[in-house]
């Protein structure tokens, strides 16, 4: 009998592209429109923190299993430091 899971889940997800446009077309509704209103409103200088933190959440949104991590989180079971979570994203923007 093998330990392997009964199906392979391929944990790698493909960035996206860190550009305005991307981002936003990567996230939901109502996120979006937060999105675009922060980034319009950033001064020059802000504007890469502003797309740098909703990229991540644009990639977190993407990941595989996102909504079993999100009932995991909300049942207090296999949590993961945010801390722990933006290196590890920040790892994949490589």
């Amino acid at each position: 009998m093998s330990a392997q899971p009964d199906h392979s889940v391929d944990r790698k997800v493909a960035a996206i592209p860190h550009t305005i446009n991307a981002i936003g077309e990567a996230l939901s509704g109502e996120q979006r429109a937060r999105f675009y209103g922060e980034v319009l409103a950033a001064e020059e200088a802000v504007v890469p923190a502003v797309m740098r933190s909703w990229w991540k959440i644009a990639m977190l949104a993407k990941a595989p299993l996102a909504e079993r991590s999100r009932a995991n989180a909300a049942d207090g079971r296999n949590l993961v430091s945010i801390d722990d979570l933006m290196t590890r994203l920040e790892g994949a923007h490589g």
